[in-house]
Order: structure tokens, then C-alpha cells, then sequence
């Protein structure tokens, strides 16, 4: 086997093994977030490799259906959730 072949190999290994690794790192810490904004309430769940991260990503996808726009999405996520349940 020539020899670029044989690097080129062990480069794609390596950074199949970094991404396998860090998608294995994500889910750490996952919960699940409901938040309720103007009588609207929703439910999401998120992974991230904090706790901080992890709510963060679940109250904005959980206002992303229950807000409009960026303004909405913005106060929404700036509204504290009704809970947070550790998974």
C-alpha cells in the first residue's frame, strides 16, 4: 500500500473519531424545558454539554412554535420556564 494512501486513511479515521466523539459529548446533560409565553405554553427537549447550554437550546426551540418573529423569540426566550426536568 503507497504511503499517501495509508495517511489518507488514518486522517479520515482521525476525524471520524474527533466527531464521533464530540456528537458523544452533546448529550451530557439533556432536559426538558416548558416555557409559556402570552397564554401559549410548550414543552421541548435539548442536549448540550452544560447544564446552562442544555436550557438554553430547549427554551428556544420551545418558543420557536409558540412566538412570532424575532422580537417574540427574543422575549420568549428571555421568559423564565415554567420547568426544567433532568433526563
Amino acid at each position: 500500500m503507497r504511503k499517501e494512501v495509508l495517511l489518507g486513511i488514518i486522517i479520515v479515521v482521525a476525524i471520524l473519531s474527533v466527531l464521533t466523539y464530540s456528537s458523544m459529548q452533546l448529550s451530557s446533560h439533556t432536559c426538558k424545558v416548558c416555557v409559556t409565553y402570552k397564554g401559549q405554553t410548550n414543552c421541548a427537549t435539548a442536549s448540550g454539554t452544560s447544564r446552562k447550554e442544555a436550557v438554553g437550546t430547549a427554551t428556544t426551540t420551545a418558543c420557536g412554535s409558540i412566538s412570532g418573529g424575532v422580537t417574540g423569540s427574543i422575549q420568549c426566550g428571555n421568559t423564565p420556564p415554567d420547568s426544567v426536568e433532568w433526563l
